[in-house]
């Protein structure tokens, strides 16, 4: 298993402050010691006050959503944001619109890692932040409108590529890879490019056999 990410069956934190290991978050449910053991790394990491960044990453369609749902519901005592990686998809050109089938949207140039960079350390300087909004449908960003993000204890990070770039990585306190088999993140992925992102089924299969 790479040193810079973890399982989420697993989670595994080596970085400065406690080590702990066999923590689960398949089932907060049925697991009441995950919460716990989740909030006390927080709170043990979190003692001066610096909130803690949980990076989530994963291929696309691979569940990290529902991990970060799972995490938020587990962390319910404390302030928790969530920031998506596709929040900072860069807009496209007018040439790259034209060609927008060839375009690779999961290649680390298609997102403004500089300005996700800043988010997230100005979040942990405790300001908030004007997060981006995109169209997945037009494939830019909104001009008149953002999210606004206050500083929390907890930030997490989620993306298909956030533990590409080690100044992005340096930033975070825990790592959590979601692993999913490959057929199964294809066909999440044809569901919810068709229906939420305006894409037709071909657009996708092309999109998927450039990765």
């Amino acid at each position: 298993m790479p040193e810079e990410t973890i399982s989420v069956d697993y989670v595994m934190e080596k970085a400065s402050g406690p080590h702990f290991s066999g923590l689960r978050i398949d089932s907060p449910a049925s697991s009441p010691s995950a919460s716990s053991a989740l909030a006390s790394a927080v709170a043990d990491v979190n003692a001066p006050k610096q909130p803690f960044v949980i990076g989530v990453s994963g291929g696309t369609a691979s569940g990290k959503t529902t991990v970060c749902d799972m995490i938020i519901q587990q962390l319910h005592d404390h302030r928790v944001v969530l920031v998506n990686q596709d929040s900072f998809y860069r807009g496209l050109t007018a040439e790259e619109s034209k060609r927008v089938h060839e375009y690779n949207f999961d290649h680390p140039d298609a997102f403004d890692t500089e300005q996700l960079l800043d988010c997230i350390k100005t979040l942990k300087s405790g300001l908030p932040y004007q997060v981006p909004i995109y169209d997945f449908k037009n494939h830019r960003r909104c001009s008149d409108s953002f999210r606004q993000v206050n500083a929390s204890d907890v930030i997490i990070l989620e993306g298909i590529l956030v533990f590409h770039d080690q100044r992005v990585r340096n930033l975070m306190n825990m790592k959590i890879f979601v692993d999913t088999d490959a057929d199964v993140r294809l066909a999440r992925r044809i569901r919810r490019d068709t229906v939420e992102r305006g894409r037709d089924v071909n657009s996708v299969l092309e999109q998927a056999r450039l990765l």
